[in-house]
């Protein structure tokens, strides 16, 4: 039998078969993996397909062979990626607002070639099923990198930090541009967020990733060191209700108990939670940026939760209803 065009590139051929036609559920017997072979202009005899078989397992393809009827069909095992893997991935992406359409498509596109055509087909149905709200910065990734960049060479960064306008358009929060020394990024509330310290204003703050543009990464050395020592960055992500800033204030908070799981849901397990005088009630301490989105968390809860201390605190939201009420006379 004359050889193929190919035949040097028989053994990535064969991987690539095996990855994208088997799984669990579905195999290829020798006559089906030699034509699929000959589509490449790639041919092979039944004894050298054993010996490329052996030598795929040598380099870790989990190929496993199992009699079916009177011949034996051939599949890959054990993969990169389990399909329940890809499958929570996948919606994973999908669910991020971090993440452009664009890029979300380009991303389960490259998942994708971990499963056999058959589970890339599960996993363009979950695709499809799909429609959320996504940024519509692209230059996202690119801002994080270079967030990135400072960070590991312990440098400062200049940039532009955006708002809407009334046009629906985006536009810089003030003329010249903010320095910042970074020193962590996180996830909250569906969005990426860079925290650094600002050292004009001498204080921890946070900024919107996909709301910054044109960074620049300076010469200058970060600042705020001491104070990122010991900083926990899910206890501050935590109290900061929608990463709106605000005064750090201990709150007392009284709710009815069937309320508790709400709290230990924001808060975590650690919270105190004792009994309150009023019978059936329960209470707890917790510390939070003192913010209009925390009052209104408070409010969304209804008449079983209110702030029961202390007394300024409780005074400012008697202060944001009243101005609430004025806008419905």
């Amino acid at each position: 039998m004359p050889k193929g065009t190919n035949q040097k590139l028989k053994l990535y051929y064969l991987s690539r078969i095996m990855t994208e036609k088997t799984d669990d559920e579905h195999s290829l017997t020798m006559p089906e993996i030699k034509e699929l072979l000959e589509a490449y202009d790639v041919t092979a005899d039944r004894k050298s397909l054993y010996d490329d078989m052996e030598a795929l397992g040598l380099l870790g393809l989990d190929i496993i062979g199992e009699k079916e009827g009177r011949s034996y069909g051939y599949h890959i095992g054990k993969k990169h990626f389990e399909i329940a893997e890809l499958k929570l991935l996948v919606d994973a992406i999908q669910s991020s607002r971090f993440i452009t359409e664009k890029k979300s498509g380009e991303l389960i596109k490259k998942l994708m070639a971990f499963a056999s055509e058959y589970e890339a087909m599960q996993l363009r149905r979950q695709v499809f099923v799909q429609n959320r709200v996504k940024t519509m910065n692209e230059s996202i990734y690119y801002l994080v990198d270079d967030i990135y960049s400072a960070i590991s060479n312990n440098r400062r960064i200049r940039f532009e930090y955006l708002r809407w306008n009334l046009d629906k358009k985006m536009e810089p929060r003030k003329d010249e541009p903010y320095e910042v020394s970074p020193w962590a990024l996180t996830w909250a509330d569906e969005n990426y967020y860079l925290i650094g310290y600002d050292d004009d204003d001498e204080k921890i703050k946070h900024f919107r990733v996909d709301k910054m543009r044109s960074i620049e990464v300076t010469d200058e050395r970060r600042l705020g060191r001491e104070l990122f020592r010991d900083f926990d960055i899910a206890a501050y992500t935590e109290k900061s209700f929608g990463m709106y800033g605000g005064e750090e204030t201990d709150v007392k908070i009284e709710f009815e108990n069937s309320k508790v799981g709400i709290f230990l849901d924001r808060f975590g397990t650690d919270i105190p939670v004792r009994r309150a005088k009023q019978k059936g009630w329960s209470e707890t301490r917790v510390r939070v940026a003192l913010s209009d989105q925390f009052l209104g968390w408070i409010f969304a809860l209804g008449s079983d939760v209110h702030i029961a201390g202390p007394e300024k605190v409780v005074e400012l939201y008697r202060k944001k209803l009243k101005e609430m009420l004025k806008n419905y006379k």
